[in-house]
């Protein structure tokens, strides 16, 4: 049946215009989220999901297939991505196809490579799994965390904790919001589930939430220093 990558774009970025198509260190920020899953050689179909026909032009530029726009209804502030990747599994369907794998891959993830991908999918048939997250590890014990009170009060969350060495604190881990791997039937059967759902464990210096343009600036200078290092 063979796996697909699912590159969910759509359109009406508010905190940065233009997101997912703006230059990200010299072409188009999706434009490693498809190079990166088209030289894997993991997927028969690398498809964008998305609304806006400028991101569907330079999707295709760059070798990803956009057989169909998603629909106005998943595409606004309320859709969510499960409701984007239901909606491209069905849509297959109909036209009679189907997949094994199914990777939902973000567009704003110029870290993710075709290595990591292809080590990622190691890992699934190492440990006989049927879904993959990667995460990274908080950079500061979560349970030391203050909370602030109406009068800018501060006090630990968890009082329990204040005194506790942070390397005899439990390693916490968040999703690095880059891509995830799972069993397509598992994800579209409203009955199934995930038997065996593991972790990828990233470093941080590869991790960057992008949602504002300070995090942009950011991810921009992890970036050079991963190129400078030979390390991307």
């Amino acid at each position: 049946m063979g796996n697909i990558a699912v590159i969910t774009a759509r359109g009406g970025s508010k905190r940065i215009p233009g997101k997912n198509i703006k230059d990200f260190m010299g072409q188009p920020i999706i434009a490693y989220s498809i190079k990166a899953a088209l030289e894997s050689g993991l997927f028969e179909e690398v498809m964008v999901s998305t609304d806006d026909g400028k991101i569907a032009k330079v999707a295709t530029s760059y070798g990803a297939s956009v057989p169909f726009l998603r629909s106005a209804k998943n595409s606004d502030d309320y859709a969510t991505t499960s409701d984007a990747l239901n909606e491209v599994i069905h849509e297959y369907s109909s036209r009679g196809r189907e997949f094994d794998w199914l990777c939902c891959l973000y567009p704003t993830a110029p870290f993710v490579t075709a290595k990591l991908l292809q080590s990622c999918m190691d890992r699934i048939k190492k440990q006989n799994a049927d879904a993959l997250t990667p995460v990274v590890r908080f950079s500061f014990p979560p349970q030391r965390a203050y909370i602030i009170d109406k009068r800018q009060r501060i006090s630990y969350k968890w009082p329990e904790n204040a005194n506790t060495r942070s390397q005899n604190l439990e390693a916490l881990y968040h999703d690095a919001g880059q891509f995830y791997f799972m069993k397509a039937k598992s994800f579209t059967d409203k009955n199934a589930k995930f038997k065996q759902a593991i972790a990828y464990v990233l470093e941080e210096i590869y991790v960057q939430d992008i949602d504002n343009a300070q995090d942009w600036v950011l991810a921009e200078i992890k970036y050079e220093i991963l190129r400078q290092k030979g390390l991307l």
